[in-house]
């Protein structure tokens, strides 16, 4: 416990922290779209569900930290690439998000009545499976960024522990707005499927700096509230002019 004394490893603790959160936005993202297709009673138990399960993920991936590093040796070599374990994962999990949103955004543009016959009620389980499919994903790039900033495995499972505990608190609320406003939960799509992009291309060797897709993605939600402002400006300037001319 010498760490509790020492500076650094207090700061590395609360970097590490800030990137997990950070890390994990678009796990929460992914969690409140799947949970947002139960019903109301069940989306709260699977977002609490989702991201229990994201950090016993994330702390069973650090006890296992020799494997995981075995998964960066090369497996084969096409086209020039070589291929590791954890590129095939990676190459995996940008494919399922891509087809996930794709999916997710045909539905929403083609509208509920399309669907309405022969839509199914997804089940608590199927929805859970999914995310358990993505945790794996979204915890590789956590891990291994936990592993290049901190030397004690305790201030990397902390790390996780104490993100995950801030999610839990504010996935509701951001499951909450995502589903009250349509174009944000568009937006949130597409932001899988950059996220899906920036997966396959990090498989497949070319490195994205996550600087840029972070910065991409909070330019647009500034801009999209913006719009939402605006909205909420001409809603009682509709109403107002109405009322008036039914008077």
């Amino acid at each position: 416990m010498e760490w509790i004394t020492n500076p650094e490893s207090l700061i590395a603790l609360l970097t590490l922290t800030v990137l997990e959160i950070v890390l994990g936005i678009d796990n929460i993202i992914f969690i409140s779209i799947l949970s947002g297709k139960l019903p109301k009673e069940q989306q709260n138990r699977a977002r609490v569900t989702g991201l229990a399960l994201a950090m016993i993920t994330r702390i069973l991936l650090l006890f296992s930290i020799v494997w995981i590093m075995k998964l960066t040796l090369p497996l084969f070599t096409i086209f020039g690439l070589e291929i590791s374990g954890r590129d095939i994962i990676l190459i995996g999990g940008g494919l399922f998000l891509l087809g996930k949103s794709t999916f997710e955004i045909h539905d929403k543009l083609e509208g509920e009545e399309e669907h309405k016959a022969g839509k199914v009620a997804k089940s608590f389980t199927s929805v859970i499976i999914q995310i358990i499919l993505l945790d794996i994903v979204f915890s590789l790039d956590s891990v291994i960024t936990a592993v290049g900033m901190a030397d004690e495995l305790i201030i990397m499972v902390l790390a996780v522990v104490i993100a995950v505990a801030v999610m839990m608190v504010s996935a509701k609320s951001i499951s909450d707005f995502v589903e009250k406003h349509p174009t944000v939960k568009m937006l949130a799509l597409s932001f899988l499927l950059l996220i899906g992009v920036s997966l396959i291309a990090e498989g497949l060797d070319q490195h994205i700096p996550k600087g840029y897709i972070y910065f991409a993605m909070a330019f647009s939600v500034f801009v999209e509230m913006l719009n939402l402002k605006m909205k909420s400006k001409r809603k009682p300037i509709a109403l107002r002019n109405r009322f008036a001319e039914e008077k």
